[in-house]
Parts: C-alpha cells; structure tokens; sequence
C-alpha cells in the first residue's frame, strides 16, 4: 500500500493534537483565598482553562463548615474545591501554609499587609516553595498614599480619569457596571500575569509575585485614549469625540417604540452603508468627518430612527455591513443567534461559557 506523503507528514501531527482536549492548564494546583469581584474572576478564568483551584474560606460564625459557601448560581465561583480556615489561628496558619508547599499558584485580595500579618507572604511561603506563583490583587497598588484605603470600580475610574469621559456633556458621568475596573483592569490581568509567571517558573524554577492593581489596570487599559490625547485628536470634554458619543455614527439612537439600535459606523464604508439604509446618502455621504454637521447629521438621525419601531430596524439592517446592532437585554442577548456559544448551562443553570476557545488545527472527519 503506498501511503500519501501528505499524509505521512500529516500522521505524527495529528496524534500529537490528540491531545489537545487536555486543558492547558490542567494539574497545575492554584490556591485561592476567599475574595470578592477580580481575585475569583482571575481563578474562575484559570478553572476554566482546567487547573484545580482550592478556595480557602472563613469559617462560619458558628464555626462549622457543614453548608457549602460556594453556591449555584455565583458563577465567578465556579470549577472550585473549598476548605474552611481560621487563618488567625495557628493550627488554620500552618494549614494554609502546608496547602501553599504543594501549590503552583496562590490567589489572594486582600489589602496591602494583611496576608503578611497571618504569616502568609511571598516571603514566608516562596521560602517553603520556590516555585510558586504568588498572585496579589489590590484597589491602588502595595505602595502609594492611598493604598491602605479601600476603594470600588468608580473609584479606580474616577481617579484615573477615565469615568470623565463616559456619559453625556453636562450630565454626571456614568459607571459602565463593574467592568472595566473589577474584571477589565483586575482579574483579566491577574489571570494573564499570573500564566506569564508560570511560563517562566517552568524555565527557570523560580517563581514570582504577580502585583495587580486596579488602578494600574484601568490605566493601562485606556492606552489608546492616552495615545489620541498624545496627538491631540482627544479632548476632555465628554461627547466630543469619536468614540464617546460625540460623533453620529457612534452612539445610539431611540426607535419609535423606545428601544434602541448601536451604530459604530466609524469606517468610511460602513457609514455609507448606514445612511443607504436611512436613506440619507445625498445629505451627507461627503461629510462624515465634518464635525461642524455633526450636530445636523445627530438631529437627522435622530428624526429617523424615530420613525420606525425597533424590530422594524432590526430588519433592515439584518444582514448590512454598516455596524449596526440593536441594545438588547440580557435575557434577549441569550436568545440570539450570534450568541448560542457564549452561553451554556452549568448545575441547571444559564451562564457565560469559558473564553477563549482553544482549537485543535486538526479537524475529525
């Protein structure tokens, strides 16, 4: 039998990819105490992609551990084994010690001394495992005038500047949920310093301390904002630029049914195809950048959108490269098309399925 030598090349690679349904993270043991909005949202990420998280909690009041603090339904607390501690005892210390010796990772929230003052560090427990991956989340940093202070997302923004720039001119700006500072600016950077920091163990033996801040997230999360003021093509005043809602090919706009549509048409092509649709080309198709018609196009649009219901627009622009999406609710966004793989169903339960996707180059006939 003579074999193709494509297929010769092919074979050994496809057994190798055999193994790519194993998580990437598999076997690799993290170490989570309890915390609330990024810390669980970084070791939620890490569980997803397959490693075995341990969550250390308080005892209950009562002192027993019988019920379960882990419900159905926190989804940030999904894919975890839990074990209570009195970590301000010395048999729940040295417990949390053993725990850390046999641990890749260690996850904590908590403010800027307090895992020392339990004789948790990364100096007292890298001294018992000089691999481990010590990961800290802070509002404002280990350092710095404020960070002994608490704070929440708002916070963050507002003293990085970034809360001045979203809502409406002459309104009070307007927090985009938890978002951007908790898990935009938090977990997501935890969870990629902390697999940057296994990469390297693996090389080198030696572990790290991951320090995230919240603060330094939201900041270097608004790069490109930065950048535009850099070059003067930014400025502060809210709804005045391209992509805060000053343009009219970047904003909403009310339907006659009180709904609302999203248009991002910022490409020359895709804001020719917006105003085919609202049929709107010969106003003003050449003048897209002009922001002294902005005001004119806005009010245009406006007018237009509110002549027909939302369903009625979701129709039109079905199918239309222009950028153009409707505002739904949560309940509606489940139920879309484009949407089916961002959900799935966990202990009964409807929630945002694991991202991204890691995808084998080999594919089964």
């Amino acid at each position: 039998m003579v074999i193709p030598i494509n297929q010769l090349i092919i074979a050994p690679f496809a057994i190798l990819c055999r193994k790519f349904n194993m998580k990437p993270l598999k076997n690799i043991q993290i170490l989570e105490f309890a915390g609330l909005g990024p810390a669980p949202f970084a070791a939620m990420i890490l569980a997803d992609m397959g490693a075995n998280v341990t969550r250390v909690s308080r005892l209950p009041i009562d002192g027993t551990a019988s019920k379960p603090v882990i419900a159905v339904g926190t989804f940030l607390n999904r894919g975890r084994k839990e074990v209570f501690l009195d970590l301000k005892s010395a048999k729940g210390a040295a417990k949390a010690r053993a725990l850390a010796k046999k641990a890749d990772v260690l996850i904590e929230g908590y403010r800027p001394g307090k895992m020392e003052s339990l004789g948790l560090g990364p100096q007292e427990l890298m001294a018992l495992n000089h691999r481990l991956v010590y990961g800290r989340m802070t509002g404002w940093g280990q350092t710095g005038p404020m960070a002994h202070l608490a704070g929440h997302d708002i916070n963050f923004l507002g003293l990085s500047g970034i809360l001045n720039t979203l809502g409406e001119k002459d309104r009070p700006p307007v927090p985009p949920l938890n978002l951007i500072g908790d898990f935009g600016g938090g977990g997501m950077y935890l969870a990629f310093g902390i697999a940057s920091a296994l990469l390297r163990a693996r090389e080198t033996g030696c572990g790290a301390i991951v320090d995230t801040a919240m603060i330094q997230g939201v900041t270097h999360l608004a790069s490109f904002v930065h950048g535009q003021r850099a070059q003067g093509r930014w400025q502060d005043e809210r709804q005045n630029n391209l992509i805060d809602g000053g343009a009219p090919f970047y904003r909403c706009y009310e339907t006659s049914d009180n709904r609302y549509m999203a248009v991002g048409a910022l490409e020359p092509v895709f804001f020719g195809n917006l105003l085919a649709v609202l049929e709107l080309t010969k106003q003003f198709l050449p003048y897209q950048n002009n922001r002294a018609i902005w005001p004119e196009m806005i009010k245009a649009f406006e007018c237009r959108f509110a002549e027909h219901s939302f369903k009625r627009w979701v129709k039109l622009f079905e199918n239309v490269d222009a950028c153009v999406t409707p505002v739904l609710n949560f309940d509606e966004a489940s139920r879309h098309p484009q949407m089916v793989d961002c959900y799935e169903q966990r202990d009964g339960v409807m929630q945002p399925s694991s991202t991204p996707k890691l995808l084998s180059p080999i594919v089964d006939k």
